[in-house]
């Protein structure tokens, strides 16, 4: 038998008088996955398919009720790294297009990997965090106030989760093979702006001329290259909310950030690395696959046409469970003896970083919002920020994203700084809730404290990426009397309690509400990775710009103190929204504003300082090589979670009519071209009933021979969407639209549409069906 080279071990050399013992040994480092190479790392990479449900689930991040998924813009992805030393330690580290990570998440993937690998992966080494998407299903965080938009708890939506990141990681620690990292970064200048720059402004002057600009332009990327295949992957940080999709959009996607990911893996499989020194295909336009699939191409425009009217719209029909996943685009051309290169861009300190390039303007008047309360007239409800390609949000998380991707791949390509030194990281658990802090000023010091956890009125007021309603207002340290009695109805706020807090008025004393369950965490984890010259902090919330400056330059201080951290640089980078969510961290002087982050940071206005203070144990732990306590362990409230999202009872259709079949088809003897838009509806079921994993309820096929019909784009691309749509609330009919966008650079010839989907029926029981649109002719 030849074991994988990957594991340094090349067995079919064994010699036949090779003893017994010696086989038991290596079969046992390779199921353990403690290998031994002289690279200096083993690197695995892995990723898997998250989605979740594209119907009735309240989006997470805007907390608008009415913002429920319908649809998929293109498929969410959790996706992993994992860096060993062939002797030593290793870390892992998980990027979720998902709008943060979970407490109750991490809980159980932890649960699962320990159950899987023993003590190998634990809460210590192993790192979640998310993208902060706003366009992503809700209910699957433990915290009350997170999941009341959603109706509680989703199963769906958190089972979909934890199985796409133990999957992720499987497949990482499966891939692990020797290779080499490589680090690199670089200004992006026109991918995120301030947001609150009323509140950045009450930073002191003297801080804020140490810097070129009110937000980090800063992209910090990691390369990854095995010693056999080459390129693997990459992961990158950088600064912008995922609030380039709007508060009414209802189609999954992963925003700017999810689209980033997407343009850059399907660039390194088109082009392959070796062969590109851009991110531009010889088209000009984005990275596709299609041309190299398809062996030749139709010119002639009538005959495609009489091809094209051969091809009629096909009744809908049974199809496996699995067909979907045999269909998909990027699962049908994968090289079985090479890991899929897997992209991630990850969210860094984007507290008050906005990717609304444009600036925020009053949408009855087109004049820009009042500088300080982000208001219109006084309504803060008026008041939106715009995206590079206002009006369209679409167009907006393109740019942004395409943005983002090209300066990766600059990066990718310009990097030769390699990663050496030891892998390492520390982990523990605060209550912040009551934790002293020591503050020093010009040697003179204090003990103050944090908060039980609390939320300002400024809160409610949300941004100018999505206001919200009432009247309500960023800036607002005072309060209202009408809604401080609403308030009260839920929890009255002590007066220890109002006085920690203040100047933020207490719209709702989160950390103090205990009925059905906890509202708001307590005890929060905060986490250092070590490999060799990177250093990543893991924060459990989103800090501002300056907030995390502070941060990084703390831990930095310890670090470079000692002699094991004498690198020419070290990169210390924050990865935002990781392992649990705990909402904003602004600095004490922006948080006496009260805008929108300064009335969501939690425990008052030393939140900052309670970090800077534990991360700074941290490090010295790490310098030091000394262990940490793992301070109190959060509460696991999985059993008590409360869901009250109805359930699919049942799918119909009008009499005569099969699942799948067309309703609205394609127009007969049509040509399009590319920036045409193309759709088709068809008699469809709720996508509740299966979530397609890795697959795909759209297709858009091409006619490669005479019947041949390939797949050419799915509903995790761009261009194409899948909207899903009902008549009415407790409608049993429903339908499915796909749309597709042809994009620049698409080869020419005939296409068609193809719909997957499941139809539940009165007793429980789950229908697979498929069809196909009539076909069509691009030009």
């Amino acid at each position: 038998m030849e074991f994988p080279s990957f594991y340094g071990l090349n067995v079919w050399r064994a010699r036949a008088n090779m003893r017994v013992w010696t086989l038991f040994s290596l079969l046992l480092l390779l199921e353990t996955g403690v290998v031994y190479s002289s690279s200096d790392y083993l690197v695995g990479l892995g990723s898997y398919d998250i989605t979740g449900p594209a119907a009735d689930v309240n989006m997470m991040g805007y907390a608008n009720t009415g913002q429920t998924a319908s649809g998929i813009h293109f498929r969410l992805r959790a996706r992993a790294f994992i860096v060993a030393e062939p002797k030593g330690k290793r870390v892992v580290f998980v990027n979720l297009d998902a709008c943060m990570a979970s407490q109750i998440v991490k809980i159980k993937v932890i649960e699962r990997l320990k159950a899987r690998y023993g003590d190998l992966y634990t809460e210590n080494n192993v790192a979640i965090s998310g993208i902060h998407t706003h366009a992503g299903p809700g209910g699957y965080l433990q915290y009350v106030v997170y999941i009341i938009t959603s109706f509680g708890f989703v199963h769906q939506s958190f089972d979909v989760i934890v199985d796409g990141i133990e999957k992720c990681i499987i497949q990482a620690h499966e891939n692990l093979r020797p290779g080499s990292i490589f680090v690199n970064k670089g200004e992006l200048l026109d991918a995120g702006v301030n947001r609150s720059p009323s509140a950045y402004l009450n930073n002191p002057a003297a801080e804020r001329k140490k810097y070129e600009y009110n937000v980090d332009k800063e992209m910090t990327l990691l390369k990854f290259v095995d010693d056999e295949w080459g390129p693997v992957g990459s992961f990158n940080w950088f600064p912008t909310h995922g609030t380039s999709m709007s508060r009414t959009n209802s189609l999954i996607s992963g925003d700017n950030k999810g689209v980033a990911a997407r343009f850059m893996e399907d660039w390194f499989e088109k082009k392959g690395y070796e062969k590109t020194d851009s991110a531009k295909t010889e088209d000009g336009g984005l990275p596709r696959k299609i041309s190299n699939i398809i062996p030749g191409l139709h010119n002639n425009k009538h005959e495609l046409l009489e091809i094209a009217t051969s091809f009629q719209s096909s009744p809908g029909r049974s199809a496996s469970k699995t067909s979907s996943v045999s269909k998909r685009v990027r699962g049908a051309h994968r090289k079985d003896d090479k890991p899929r290169f897997v992209s991630a861009f990850c969210q860094s300190n984007c507290g008050d970083v906005s990717p609304n390039v444009l600036g925020a303007f009053c949408i009855d008047t087109g004049l820009p919002c009042d500088f300080n309360h982000s208001t219109c007239g006084g309504k803060n409800e008026l008041c939106y920020s715009r995206g590079p390609g206002y009006p369209d949000e679409f167009e907006s998380t393109r740019i942004i994203g395409e943005r983002q991707f090209r300066k990766a791949v600059d990066l990718f390509n310009t990097v030769d700084e390699e990663i050496e030194g030891e892998v390492d990281f520390r982990h523990t658990y605060i209550d912040f809730s009551q934790l002293e802090v020591t503050i020093s000023d010009e040697g003179d010091s204090e003990v103050v404290k944090t908060c039980p956890a609390a939320m300002g009125f400024a809160f409610a007021a949300g941004t100018t990426d999505g206001p919200g309603a009432f009247d309500f207002t960023q800036g607002d340290d005072k309060g209202n009397p009408f809604w401080k009695l609403v308030r009260d109805l839920l929890k009255t706020p002590t007066k220890e309690q109002i006085e920690c807090h203040r100047p933020k008025p207490i719209l709702l004393d989160t950390g103090e509400m205990k009925k059905p369950y906890d509202w708001a965490p307590s005890i929060l984890p905060i986490q250092i990775i070590r490999i060799g010259q990177l250093v990543l902090l893991c924060v459990p919330g989103e800090f501002t710009t300056m907030a995390g400056r502070r941060l990084r330059d703390a831990v930095k201080t310890v670090l470079t103190s000692e002699e094991d951290f004498d690198f020419d640089e070290i990169y210390i980078v924050i990865a935002g929204l990781s392992n649990t969510y705990s909402q904003y961290v602004t600095t004490y002087e922006e948080y006496q504003v009260q805008r929108y982050e300064g009335a969501s940071t939690l425990y008052g206005p030393h939140t900052l300082s309670a970090y800077i203070q534990e991360f700074k144990k941290l490090a010295v732990a790490l310098i030091n090589d000394e262990a940490v306590e793992a301070g109190p362990e959060p509460p696991d409230l999985l059993e008590k979670q409360i869901g009250l999202l109805p359930p699919v009872v049942v799918d119909g259709i009008p009499l005569g009519v099969n699942f799948g079949d067309v309703c609205a088809d394609v127009p007969q003897n049509s040509t399009f071209k590319s920036g045409d838009m193309v759709a088709a509806s068809f008699w469809s079921a709720c996508p509740r009933n299966d979530l397609m994993t890795e697959g795909t309820f759209a297709l858009v096929e091409f006619l490669q021979e005479k019947d041949d019909w390939i797949p050419a784009y799915d509903d995790d691309d761009f261009c194409l969407r899948y909207k899903w749509s009902r008549p009415y609330k407790l409608s049993s009919r429903s339908r499915a639209t796909l749309e597709w966008r042809i994009p620049e650079g698409v080869t020419p010839g005939v296409y068609r549409f193809r719909h997957f989907g499941a139809a539940k029926g009165l007793f429980g029981s789950i229908h697979h069906f498929t069809a196909s649109s009539s076909a069509f002719v691009v030009a």
